[in-house]
């Protein structure tokens, strides 16, 4: 095919896209999960496929009007190559039709069924199409627990909670040996318990070549405003593992695209129970420890981190604008701004919370604690962001801790104030945030993403707190100059 017909190809299947891209309902588009693949995207996804032996059987699971489809035709040619594609989706069934009907030596067909359903029942009677090749854009959305999907799954032996997981997993199921898969798909599964199972599941049955990050969340389908961070991922059913090829890039042009080669022991680590997938961006950056003086875990310093136990909505009737007698501070993310923290403040929330027999049990002891936000902006530069409660700011003898802050402390009560301040320190510097970007794409931190990561020893985190405590400001070049000076002390 000539560049000029490669050119012409691509503008209709940009047109074909958002033509159907503005027809869809926008909320069948929401229940189904649906965000069309731009073409560079797609096309970027089918180079990733070693080069073709023979004839080829590609799997195209949720195929909307076929750009990924198109995209691996054009690259590897239509020739000896068998399509199937399931859509069930009217709008995209008839665009999807249109792109596959203009090769004429490619047989195709279009199943009108749903996928999930169609796949399992073919894995439960033995009567499966294995194939050489699959490239898929899946769904993105959650599997009740008590849905249809979530019983066929669990039939099939694959337990997991969203449409994405279950169409990938599936997917590697329904592979021949040595078969190839490309998708774009959410980056949650890395960690998190829920997709561990699923996890469990891919790296049992295939190994992993070849992983792409953007640097930007939104980049991916910026045309349907996804914030979900992406990676691309490729897999291979059954082949032997080996090194891993992380590349990035900003956004889909793929301008700036940067390659490395990492060792499996750093996607995957050798001692990790839950499997995480690290996504390491920086060859300069990490190894195993990934981050400086981290070797100990929380449970080896004597230190836990829990989620904060008041859930407000259930406590409504309990909370004050001000404080009162009788009542306890109550701490929420608004209270932590620019390094420190400002209560009582002004704004939405509540300040205080009635210390009674009902609240007693969701209040901790004033003392020293180090907590984390669980959820940052999109455009803050860290994802985890920690700060110190002061108790000599509150003349309370209890305090609350909002369910959006995670809480450093032992044993439900303080912890010391040098190391509370050492710990927060820590937890702020470049270095956790990049290692904790290795495995987290989304901006929410949650008390079990604190609990696998590695800390410094008791005497560390002091030293370090002490140091915090003379400093008139601390920057972040502060931080990580000092992070670093104590770790090549150590060594």
């Amino acid at each position: 095919m000539s560049l000029a017909a490669k050119s012409a190809g691509m503008r209709a299947v940009d047109q074909t896209r958002l033509e159907a891209n503005v027809r869809l309902n926008p909320a069948l588009k929401i229940a189904l999960g649906q965000f069309m693949t731009p073409t560079r995207i797609a096309q970027f996804m089918a180079c990733l496929f070693s080069e073709r032996n023979g004839a080829s059987r590609l799997l195209d699971a949720g195929a909307g009007v076929g750009s990924l489809t198109d995209a691996f035709i054009k690259r590897w040619g239509s020739r000896d190559v068998c399509v199937s594609a399931y859509e069930i989706d009217p709008t995209m069934i008839s665009y999807l039709r249109e792109t596959l009907g203009g090769y004429g030596d490619c047989s195709f067909k279009i199943i009108e069924r749903d996928f999930i359903q169609d796949a399992v029942y073919r894995i439960k009677l033995g009567n499966m199409e294995r194939f050489t090749h699959a490239i898929l854009n899946p769904p993105y959305k959650k599997i009740n627990s008590d849905s249809q999907h979530r019983a066929l799954l669990r039939a099939a032996g694959l337990e997991t909670v969203n449409l994405y997981t279950a169409f990938l997993g599936l997917t590697i199921e329904l592979m021949a040996e040595g078969g190839e898969i490309v998708a774009i798909i959410p980056r949650s599964f890395c960690n998190g318990l829920y997709y561990k199972p699923f996890r469990e599941w891919l790296l049992e049955k295939s190994a992993v070549e070849h992983i792409h990050l953007f640097h930007s969340r939104t980049s991916a389908f910026n045309d349907d405003e996804v914030l979900q961070e992406n990676v691309i991922i490729k897999l291979a059913r059954g082949r032997k593992q080996g090194s891993v090829t992380i590349t990035t890039s900003s956004d889909p042009s793929f301008s700036d695209l940067e390659a490395n080669e990492y060792p499996f022991s750093e996607i995957v680590h050798d001692d990790d129970e839950q499997k995480f997938i690290h996504v390491p961006m920086d060859p300069t950056h990490g190894g195993i420890s990934g981050v400086p003086l981290a070797t100990r875990s929380l449970d080896e310093i004597g230190l836990e981190v829990s989620t904060g136990p008041v859930v407000d909505f259930r406590l409504k009737e309990f909370l004050r604008e001000r404080p009162e007698s009788g009542a306890a501070p109550l701490l929420y993310p608004t209270h932590f701004a620019n390094g420190s923290l400002e209560w009582p403040r002004q704004s939405k929330k509540p300040n205080a919370i009635v210390n009674n027999a009902e609240t007693k049990k969701w209040l901790y002891p004033n003392g020293s604690y180090t907590v984390v936000r669980r959820f940052s902006s999109k455009e803050e530069r860290r994802r985890i962001v920690a700060h110190v409660v002061d108790p000599g700011v509150f003349k309370a003898t209890a305090i609350g801790f909002e369910n959006h802050l995670n809480v450093f402390h032992s044993r439900k009560r303080g912890i010391d104030k040098d190391i509370a301040h050492g710990l927060s320190v820590f937890l702020n510097s470049t270095a956790v945030d990049d290692y904790f970007r290795r495995f987290s794409g989304h901006t929410q931190v949650n008390a079990t993403d604190l609990r696998i990561l590695r800390y410094p020893e008791l005497k560390e985190l002091e030293t370090l707190g002490q140091w915090a405590q003379k400093q008139d400001h601390l920057t972040q070049e502060l931080i990580d100059r000092r992070v670093e000076t104590l770790n090549g002390r150590r060594e």
